[in-house]
């Protein structure tokens, strides 16, 4: 079965696209949505698109208020998953340090598509590095993500947040092969864990010590 995920460097929404994408691989089902507690008054801006591609089923999930156990019952029921953006230490927390996170995994497996944005695309892959500017921390926050994608290192809100020191300064500390530093208003889409497309606006990588941009 065919993987599909979908990480953008911003928050909502979907670009367009690639909503129209997402709601006609989420069919049959309930599309799940990820969020910290108190998010709900942003959810249609993660769903307008995907009703205009005639979704209309959506299941929320707030974050921790959701016992883990029913949280893992609607991912399993799930035809989407959607992890939502904001707080990134406290997505990691909730999804990655819990069995949440296996739950995710499972679903990708099977072929459930994935959208993570941007704090949920941060935790997306197998090693997801917080910035210093988004902890508020002194600096960059290494720890272990969801494990969708591997050998890959994520940035996001790349332009707007001037986050090229960054991307440069973690994939120095940590080399992996794929390196993208995504802006917002951007989607990136991985088919089988390989990048397929682009859609949006710039996306770049650290190619040899030096920033290009791909997209």
């Amino acid at each position: 079965m065919d993987k599909h995920l979908f990480l953008f460097g911003g928050g909502s929404p979907f670009t367009k696209a690639f909503a129209k994408k997402f709601a006609e691989l989420s069919t049959g089902g309930p599309i799940a949505i990820l969020f910290l507690n108190g998010g709900e008054p942003i959810i249609p801006r993660y769903t307008n698109l995907l009703e205009e591609f005639h979704h209309h089923e959506f299941t929320n999930i707030p974050l921790p208020l959701t016992l883990v156990e029913k949280a893992i019952n609607l991912i399993n029921q799930s035809k989407g998953i959607i992890i939502c953006g904001g707080d990134s230490i406290g997505y990691a927390e909730n999804i990655v340090d819990t069995p949440i996170s296996e739950a995710i995994r499972g679903a990708y497996e099977n072929a459930v598509p994935i959208a993570g944005f941007s704090a949920g695309a941060l935790i997306s892959p197998e090693v997801c590095v917080i910035s210093a500017r988004d902890s508020g921390l002194e600096k960059y926050y290494k720890r272990d993500g969801v494990g969708l994608l591997s050998d890959t290192l994520i940035a996001v809100h790349f332009t707007q947040w001037d986050e090229q020191d960054h991307l440069r300064q973690i994939t120095s500390d940590f080399p992996t092969t794929y390196n993208y530093g995504i802006d917002e208003n951007t989607g990136l889409y991985f088919k089988d864990d390989n990048l397929q497309e682009i859609e949006g606006g710039g996306v770049y990588s650290i190619k040899e010590g030096s920033l290009i941009q791909i997209h």
